[in-house]
């Protein structure tokens, strides 16, 4: 029998700190691997949006926070978080942006699998706003994209990120003097014309995790398409948002995807 991309291979419950959301670790299949992900879905059988939740870091640094997950699924969405490959117990070597994309896209065609989900949303931070670019560029018919705190060129991160250039160089293969293309083929700001989703920014002005330039780079580029792009820039904070103000985006940010779900 053959396994196609984003189909379901194993599914464990998780424990859940919302009531009302059940939570399941996911393994499913991503071109020959087998990833795991947490999937979030409201206690029912009410249809509803899908929430394509798209990670920062790597390996252990800023990996899936179930309460996060149950937080975003508790606003009303279906949302599935990849953990990406070689994390959790899943197969291969995550590589920052590279052949791991293709955890994303499988990812998305789990949530379109799933009978409960409508339309599909996708959902990036830090190093997930990349993921989140790249996979609405694979999937033009997503309902809407969000950034928040988002990488958009990956040269960039290697120029302002002294701390992460080790790691890039190991994983990518060196430096973007070296080797532009890999930095390129991970930087959507030059496949941005394939995108057809609108897209939310969302990013902290005083950010030093992921400057705001990767925000006013991306914008510029979506304005010159003439794409449909939304900014909420916040002039005081950082990468991360104070709980009552993170709260705040997350239920505007989830109001704003339900709205651009009427479009198609």
């Amino acid at each position: 029998m053959k396994i196609n991309n984003g189909e379901i291979l194993e599914h464990i419950r998780f424990p859940s700190p919302n009531p009302n959301v059940e939570l399941t670790v996911i393994t499913y299949f991503s071109n020959g691997l087998r990833v795991k992900g947490l999937l979030a879905a409201p206690i029912g059988n009410e249809p509803m949006d899908g929430f394509l939740y798209l990670r920062g870091g790597i390996k252990n640094v800023g990996k899936v926070r179930p309460a996060r997950i149950a937080q975003f699924a508790s606003e009303g969405f279906i949302v599935f978080a990849p953990f990406y490959r070689g994390n959790q117990g899943g197969e291969g070597n995550e590589d920052f942006a590279g052949e791991d994309r293709e955890d994303a896209f499988s990812a998305y065609l789990l949530l379109k699998s799933i009978s409960r989900v409508r339309k599909i949303h996708i959902f990036g931070f830090s190093r997930g706003g990349v993921m989140a670019l790249l996979t609405g560029i694979q999937f033009p018919e997503a309902a809407s994209v969000v950034t928040w705190g988002g990488v958009s060129d990956m040269t960039l991160t290697y120029e302002e990120r002294k701390d992460l250039r080790r790691m890039m160089k190991r994983v990518i293969g060196g430096t973007p003097e070296k080797f532009p293309e890999s930095y390129q083929k991970r930087t959507p700001l030059f496949e941005l014309e394939r995108l057809a989703a609108p897209v939310l920014i969302i990013h902290g002005v005083m950010d030093h995790n992921v400057s705001v330039e990767h925000a006013y780079r991306l914008e510029r580029r979506l304005r010159v398409l003439d794409k449909p792009v939304e900014c909420w820039y916040f002039d005081e904070f950082t990468h991360y948002f104070p709980p009552a103000v993170n709260r705040k985006v997350v239920e505007d940010l989830s109001k704003w995807m339900k709205n651009h779900s009427k479009r198609w």
